[in-house]
């Protein structure tokens, strides 16, 4: 179930904020909110996406880099939630 998760957010990081973007580049481990590559309004559209398709409901103390960061860590707050 983990491993679709983190195909799932994936995709739909590449798609929505890395448009062109080898996905080789976009590892499991790259930090997405201190590089910039998700800011502010891309981290809401990345929230609103994962409880929509999830069924969940983050916290707002959970929409940050400390959840947020990486794919690992995006991953296992949404399996963590859907138990």
């Amino acid at each position: 179930m983990s491993e679709q998760v983190k195909r799932a957010v994936k995709d739909f990081i590449l798609k929505e904020f890395l448009p062109g973007e080898d996905p080789a580049n976009l590892t499991d481990d790259l930090p997405l909110i201190t590089t910039g590559i998700l800011d502010s309004i891309a981290t809401l559209k990345l929230v609103l996406h994962l409880e929509e398709k999830y069924g969940i409901t983050l916290e707002a103390h959970e929409a940050d880099k400390e959840h947020l960061d990486t794919l690992d860590k995006i991953t296992a707050l949404v399996a963590g939630k859907m138990k």
